[in-house]
C-alpha cells in the first residue's frame, strides 16, 4: 500500500501572519513524532508572505485519521481557525 501525501496551503488573513506561522512551526515539531508520520515539512511562499505550504506523507490511512485527531493537530486548528484560509489536496504516489 503506497503513503498517503497531503498538501496543505495555509493563507494567513493580513495581520495574522506571525500568529499563524508560530502555531504551524510548533506543530510540526510534534506531529513529526506521530505513528505513521513519515513526513511533515513546513515551507513559506516567498511570492505570497503569509502563504504556507505543508507537506505531509502518512504511512496508511489509519495514520493520517489518528493525526486528525491528535492534540498537535488539534490545538493548531484551534488556533488557526478564523485567521486563515486553508486548501488541501489529497495525493497517491505515482513514480
Amino acid at each position: 500500500m503506497p503513503s498517503i501525501v497531503v498538501v496543505a496551503t495555509i493563507t494567513a488573513e493580513p495581520g495574522s501572519e506571525t500568529i499563524v506561522r508560530d502555531a504551524l512551526t510548533t506543530a510540526v515539531a510534534a506531529v513529526r513524532g506521530e505513528p505513521g508520520c513519515e513526513q511533515y515539512d513546513l515551507s513559506a511562499d516567498p511570492q505570497r508572505p503569509g502563504t504556507y505550504v505543508m507537506v505531509e506523507r502518512w504511512h496508511s490511512e489509519a495514520d493520517l485519521e489518528a493525526h486528525a485527531k491528535a492534540p498537535a493537530f488539534l490545538a493548531l486548528a484551534k488556533a488557526i481557525t478564523g485567521i486563515a484560509q486553508l486548501s488541501i489536496l489529497r495525493l497517491t504516489p505515482v513514480a
